[in-house]
């Protein structure tokens, strides 16, 4: 039945070809559309993927509307007003596209609950070239280089009808260039917190975080090899999944390590959040790391339950808070009895019992360089790939010396000179050493780390500031879901911006649940409940300047008074 849908909406949609160019100025408006002033639209800042949906469904706005709503946000304030600099290119296709779909929704109804849905991006994942987005991490040295197709993720977006509607700015490789702050790319610049004014955004899935957190898009993907989704998401007040090494594919993902590497989504909910990860999540031929994954994977929507804490055990690691905030580490403390109350048993502490030999261990730097340069799926082989790239650079050491070459926009100083990760991954070798660092990451991260303390205290879930979640995870390969906790204090000092302030008023911070290999159902359940309990993020906004204003009915009125 599925696929004679699929082919019978194919060959509608062949039949109707003749109308496209009717439907890429979105269809006719019904009388429904035509009353903006009688239709209650949400709002932009804070609306749902389901939000949308049901407005798409009635008709009150088109994807057309909402493309052009969130590209003038974009405007707003990514190099006016603020300069977020969140966004690093809009995509060209993008109203084309979701004219299509308003017409396929017109004639056939929605493929599912991210149909016609503008999603972004970070931008070390790979769009088809030909709908006129780069794909280049954040470097002028990929700058018009031809991907040979769209990575599995924005694939299967694009399947679920999703529209990409531009690339987000990052820490430029993914923050594996050297030591520059977070959030700057030689082709984006220097991104900025929406919360904390020229604050630190985090990263590397900066662009990600700062675009969803004040609605420039309905939700984004990011990337994490160690806290690039769960730090930014942290800075940023949103829910972000790092999923389970393998449960996500990284094919057509710009590379930094084969063993640590996973796309997950950054969103405003963890309803949207769960929504987005169903779509993403599934095998793929091109990463063998997804065929360890169940057979079927779960629609994680199934698991938003309000009673998801109950008879829950969640364990507390406190030796990993001796780097902890004060005002973050009191927050945290308070939320407990929150989770108490909805029937959770905390045990704590509950810390690993390799913690000293986990915090001196130095294996994730080799394994992590060395991959980078020559494992089986490292920046080479992508590059490799290729189909054209107007640079000239073929590999790692082509890298280096472009950004020396172009020093006047790769290496800038006095704050973004830095390349010595490039440079210490360019000396590395596969050796018994780097064999060595995976198998004691393994054992130290995972097996006498997570999966000890689980089964030792029988835990179902790990409980901690989202801060300090991603090192032990990530060393794993295990999944991890943010939440928002709270925010700093209003008189917190405002910390100098070199270029970026690391601390401020009102900076956001979140809690973080964490699990063994693909448990994200059962963590989705434990974000889930205790969001719906606290509903912190919308607590604080944005500082004013950061929030743009634009709005759905603005698109919709300004439509009907053209008609």
């Amino acid at each position: 039945m599925f696929a004679w849908r699929i082919l019978s909406r194919l060959n509608i949609l062949a039949l109707c070809v003749f109308v496209v160019a009717l439907a890429c100025s979105s269809y006719s408006r019904s009388p429904e559309q035509a009353v903006a002033a009688t239709v209650q639209f949400p709002d932009l800042y804070e609306a749902s993927i389901a939000e949308l949906q049901d407005g798409l469904e009635k008709g009150h706005f088109t994807s057309v509307d909402l493309v052009k709503a969130y590209f003038a946000r974009i405007e707003e304030v990514n190099l006016q007003g603020p300069v977020l600099r969140a966004v690093i290119e809009m995509n060209p296709s993008a109203l084309r596209q979701a004219a299509e779909l308003d017409l396929e929704r017109h004639l056939l109804g929605p493929r599912g609950p991210l149909h016609g849905i503008p999603i972004l991006l970070k931008d070390n994942i790979a769009t088809l070239h030909n709908e006129g987005m780069n794909t280049t991490a954040g470097s002028l040295a990929l700058l018009g280089s031809v991907v040979p197709r769209d990575a599995h993720v924005a694939a299967k977006l694009r399947a679920a009808g999703a529209i990409l509607l531009g690339k987000a700015n990052l820490s430029e490789w993914a923050h594996f260039r050297g030591s520059v702050p977070s959030g700057f790319s030689g082709r984006g610049g220097q991104a900025t917190s929406p919360y904390v004014p020229l604050g630190d955004p985090s990263g590397s899935s900066s662009g990600s975080g700062i675009g969803t957190a004040i609605g420039l898009a309905a939700a984004a993907l990011g990337t994490e090899t160690d806290g690039s989704i769960i730090s930014p998401s942290n800075m940023n007040n949103l829910v972000g999944i790092k999923p389970t090494v393998g449960l996500t594919s990284r094919a057509g993902v710009v590379p930094i390590s084969v063993h640590q590497d996973t796309v997950g989504p950054m969103a405003r909910s963890v309803a949207d959040a769960a929504t987005v990860l169903s779509v993403i999540a599934g095998r793929d031929p091109r990463d063998n790391f997804t065929l360890a994954q169940p057979p079927v994977v779960p629609d994680y929507t199934k698991a938003l339950r309000t009673d998801g804490l109950k008879g829950v055990r969640l364990g507390i690691p406190r030796k990993f808070f001796t780097r902890v905030n004060s005002d973050i580490v009191a927050t945290f403390n308070a939320s407990l009895d929150i989770i108490r109350s909805l029937g959770a048993t905390i045990v704590d502490p509950a810390d690993f019992p390799d913690f000293a030999e986990l915090e001196a261990s130095r294996n994730e730097t080799i394994v992590t360089q060395t991959d980078f340069k020559a494992s089986a799926v490292d920046v080479d082989q992508y590059i490799s790939e290729l189909l054209a790239v107007p640079t000239g650079v073929k590999n790692l050491a082509d890298l280096i010396a472009f950004n020396i070459a172009h020093a006047d926009e790769e290496l800038v100083p006095p704050f973004w000179t830095d390349q010595s990760t490039f440079i210490a991954s360019q000396n590395t070798t596969v050796d018994q050493a780097y064999f060595d660092a995976i198998s004691a990451d393994k054992d130290l991260g995972a097996t006498r780390g997570i999966d000890a303390t689980l089964k030792e205290l029988k835990l179902d879930a790990l409980l901690m500031p989202s801060s300090v979640a991603p090192g032990p995870a990530a060393i794993a390969g295990y999944p991890i879901i943010t939440v928002p906790l709270g925010f700093l204090p209003p008189n917190t000092t405002l910390a100098p911006a070199q270029p970026t302030r690391s601390m401020g008023p009102n900076q956001p911070f979140g809690i973080a649940f964490m699990g063994t290999a693909f448990s994200e159902f059962n963590l989705v359940s434990f974000a889930f409940a205790y969001e719906q309990a606290t509903h912190n993020r919308l607590k604080m906004l944005a500082f004013p300047q950061a929030i743009p204003k634009t709005q759905l009915s603005d698109i919709v009125e300004s439509e009907n008074a053209s008609h």
